[in-house]
């Protein structure tokens, strides 16, 4: 019994780097995905502010983040209380007294946890692009990887109030993309938009994105690493229910992300008579991000289902933002807002635990929680440091003003 208890927990523990592995890849998808969206003049910023932030995440999260998200013991529901690093791991003493409750070594968990993080604030990335400092991004970055985003986890992951309602959240729809893009929502409207993009009488000009391949291979790197977001998110594949049960989930995850797009694609020929193949990339990652919080009850056709409403809710909700004038460079607060709502709530369309109330208010909660604490951080960035570039640096491009170099120098005539 002590040997399959032992192999058990060697197998978890894998289990959850690898999928943990995969979550992290997801870092390069959103890094090629912004690159490709944002014009050529930015996309040095963009890849740098993308590895930064994963960095920073975790860094962050060792620090504080991890302890504040899964307190040793909190003070109660609402507060944690304060925490450093991560701990000491499992003894094979204390795994074999368990019997079977300890399953996969803390530092397994801590790596699956931090990308996850790093993941929120990706999501803020790509919102904010072509017109802020990188200097106020990163410094905010600090503020939502070891404070805000690991605060509204503990509600739901640590065992906080919101767990204790019993609102379901399987891997993140709400805890991680509704984060993600609330943080940015707060930093877009005291942003402000790109220079061009509306007219003074209403008017809306498309500012196209300079590498539609890479955004078309940062969008396949994110689906393969949902596979792992979702996936691992079963927390154990060491039996056989559990291992049919991540089968399932990835099965699913696929299935929504392929409805998604399929949706989107359809919708954008119904309404223009073209296909945007944007609009067709962010409609697989908005039926990626519906089935997140969802993705075991569904059976597969109920799953390419919730994608696929997703799909569509997608391709409208960018249009309403650029009606607001909310300008969202890669249709992040669509993808991972509003769809990361529906995804919350279609948890009740299979999930028979579930219940409607409750899922409202994690809603609430978790966007009143994120505005709230993003917006005066970025108005005291915004009153101290700036949060946005001159008009002539945002006119010459964030990587000539931020970084002093170029992407694609042979196509400038600054290149050799």
């Amino acid at each position: 019994m002590e040997k399959v208890i032992e192999v058990s927990y060697a197998l978890d523990t894998l289990y959850f780097l690898v999928m943990g592995a995969l979550v992290m890849w997801m870092a390069a998808g959103f890094a090629m995905l912004e690159s490709g969206l944002v014009r050529s003049k930015n996309t040095v910023e963009i890849l740098t502010k993308n590895v930064a932030l994963y960095a920073i995440a975790c860094i962050m999260y060792l620090l504080i983040g991890y302890k504040l998200m899964y307190p040793d013991a909190a003070v109660n529901a609402v507060w944690p209380g304060i925490g450093f690093l991560i701990g000491e791991d499992h003894t094979l003493d204390e795994v074999l007294k368990s019997n079977g409750e300890v399953y996969y070594s803390v530092m397994a968990d801590f790596f699956f946890q931090v990308v996850f993080v790093a993941t929120a604030m990706s999501i803020v990335s790509g919102a904010v692009a072509e017109r802020m400092k990188l200097s106020a991004f990163l410094l905010f970055a600090v503020v939502m990887t070891g404070f805000i985003y690991p605060l509204q986890g503990y509600w739901k992951w640590g065992g906080g109030f919101l767990d204790q309602l019993e609102f379901l959240d399987f891997a993140g729809s709400g805890v991680v993309h509704l984060c993600g893009a609330t943080a940015a929502l707060a930093g877009v409207l005291l942003l402000g938009p790109r220079t061009g993009k509306y007219g003074p009488d209403g008017e809306i000009y498309p500012i196209p994105g300079c590498n539609l391949p890479l955004a078309t291979l940062g969008t396949f790197i994110l689906w393969l690493g949902w596979f792992g977001f979702n996936g691992g998110s079963e927390l154990k594949v060491s039996n056989v229910e559990e291992a049919n049960a991540v089968a399932r989930v990835i099965v699913n995850t696929n299935m929504a992300a392929a409805g998604g797009a399929v949706a989107a694609l359809l919708t954008d020929r119904l309404l223009f008579g073209k296909v945007d193949l944007t609009m067709m990339l962010n409609g697989t990652l908005a039926g990626l991000v519906a089935i997140t919080a969802e993705p075991l009850t569904p059976t597969p056709l109920l799953a390419t289902i919730v994608g696929a409403v997703g799909g569509v809710i997608v391709v409208f909700s960018i249009m309403g933002f650029d009606k607001l004038r909310i300008d969202d460079p890669v249709g992040a607060l669509s993808v991972h807002g509003v769809v990361g709502i529906w995804g919350l709530l279609a948890v009740c369309l299979s999930n028979p635990d579930a219940r409607l109330g409750a899922q409202l208010i994690g809603i609430v909660t978790i966007f009143a929680w994120v505005f709230t604490a993003s917006f005066i951080v970025w108005y005291v960035l915004k009153l101290t440091v700036g949060i946005r570039l001159s008009p002539e640096d945002e006119y010459n491009g964030a990587d000539y003003a931020e970084c002093g170099m170029e992407a694609y120098p042979e196509f400038t005539g600054s290149g050799r």
